[in-house]
């Protein structure tokens, strides 16, 4: 019997419904921590500080639907900006793995069924974090992952 295909392989990426799109989200939070670039090589650094929204227990944003109204420039990412913001996402992140032609991880919600898998195996950032309160921005650096 074959298996049926689900929407995320099925579908372009920017076909998606609103409620697909944001489905694909998997809840790791990594995309809610501030980054630096180095300056020779451009390289991204991932810190382990957070964004002050990011609910450090849920790896959920506390303001989602008014989040640029508290972080103006927080990305309302769609798949016309996939080509230039993916490499800025985290390397498990399904947008950026789907838009790369990847498969979703076996642990991801759509696929296992389970929004606590990431919890569970660690790829999420809980209990990883610490909130940009707590960090004067000039010691960042000193937080790299």
């Amino acid at each position: 019997m074959a298996q049926e295909k689900v929407f995320w392989e099925d579908k372009a990426l920017e076909d998606l419904t609103p409620s697909e799109w944001e489905s694909l989200c998997d809840g790791c939070g990594k995309c809610c921590l501030h980054k630096l670039q180095d300056e020779e090589t451009e390289e991204l650094l991932f810190t382990c500080v957070s964004c002050q929204y990011l609910d450090e227990e849920t790896c959920k944003c506390k303001v989602y639907s008014t989040r640029n109204e508290h972080v103006p420039d927080c990305l309302n990412l769609t798949a016309d900006q996939l080509p230039s913001v993916a490499t800025w996402l985290p390397s498990t992140c399904a947008y950026r793995l789907l838009y790369e032609g990847h498969s979703l991880p076996d642990w991801h919600p759509l696929v296992c069924q389970d929004e606590q898998v990431i919890h569970v195996q660690h790829i999420s950032v809980k209990g990883k974090v610490i909130n940009e309160n707590l960090v004067d921005e000039s010691d960042w650096q000193d937080y790299l992952i």
